[in-house]
Parts: structure tokens; sequence; C-alpha cells
């Protein structure tokens, strides 16, 4: 096994170990005294406080915020309570669903095909008098949802189509259908 061995002989032949480790050792207690003395001087810390006092009293503090929670949860629900009470019955503020039991074959307005009866269907209008009760930014909301290829489809006339269809003016409706150009 190989040994690591140094040389602490000096070019005299003087040992040179204990010189070295004196100045060594001189400086290392030079530099405590030194650390401690600048310590005294700039004031140091030496925080030895006792944390028990301050951990008791935000403990107190969280005591008091969760008692103080409770009561405002109960002012709160007791406030809800008779808001409820007072507030019109829910029946009339929920708008009535639309009535999907009629489907009409809404391809017979001019300018609606397949695919955007099936837009139209899947907004929830079925029907001839769904669509003519539509306004028609939201027809040309649900045309513009569906991609730039249903944008260029003008829905202008479709909501008044419909009407007539609604109340069966076939004739009158197949005679503006023949002016049409479109849904235009």
């Amino acid at each position: 096994m190989l040994a690591l061995q140094i040389n602490t002989t000096a070019c005299d032949g003087s040992d040179m170990f204990w010189p070295w480790f004196l100045w060594l050792l001189a400086a290392f207690i030079l530099g405590i005294i030194l650390g401690w003395l600048l310590s005294k001087i700039f004031g140091g810390t030496n925080d030895t406080t006792d944390y028990s006092s301050k951990i008791k009293s935000l403990e107190a503090d969280l005591a008091a915020c969760r008692k103080e929670k409770g009561v405002l949860a109960a002012t709160a629900a007791a406030t809800t309570a008779s808001l409820a009470a007072a507030v019109i019955p829910a029946k009339a503020i929920i708008p009535a669903k639309a009535d999907d039991s009629i489907k009409d074959d809404l391809t017979k307005v001019e300018g609606i095909g397949p695919k955007i009866k099936g837009l139209l269907n899947d907004d929830g209008i079925w029907s001839f008098k769904q669509l003519s009760e539509s306004e028609l930014s939201r027809l040309q909301k649900i045309l513009d949802n569906a991609g730039p290829r249903y944008r260029v489809h003008k829905p202008k006339t479709w909501s008044a189509q419909a009407k007539m269809a609604a109340e069966g003016k076939w004739t009158e409706l197949a005679k503006w259908q023949d002016e049409l150009k479109g849904g235009l």
C-alpha cells in the first residue's frame, strides 16, 4: 500500500513542521478573538429569545380569528336565508325551456342547408317558430362560431321565412324564395 508522506524538512535540513503548525494555530486563535471583538463592537446577534411566548400569542390570535369566522358564517347564513325568502320564486326567474318536441325541416328556408340545420339544432333551434323568434345577432353568432366557411351565409331573412312557414303560408313563401338568392 502506498502511503502519502509529506516532507517537512527545509533545504538546510531543519524540520519545518512545528513552526508552520504554530503559525497556523496562532492565526486560528487570533481569528476567533477578532471575530468575537467585532461582534461585540458592531452588535452581533446572540438571539436567545424564547419563541414559546410568541407561539402562544399567535395561537391565541388564530383562535380569535376562527371564532370570528364562525360568527360571520352564521350571520351570512341567516342573511342568505332571509333573502331567499324575500326573492321572487325561482319559476318566475328561470326561462321556459325551448320546446324540442316539434322538429321542422329547417332546410325549407332559403339559405339553410343540412349542415346549417345541424348547427341550428345544436343551438336548440328545432322548429320554424323557434327560428322566427331568434334574433339576427344570435343566428349570425352561430354561423361565426362554426368557422370561416359558414360566415359567408347571411341569415337576414331566415326569421321572416320561418315565420311564414310556421303560419302555413307556403305559397307566399315559395314566391318570395323564388326572388331570393341564397336567403338574401
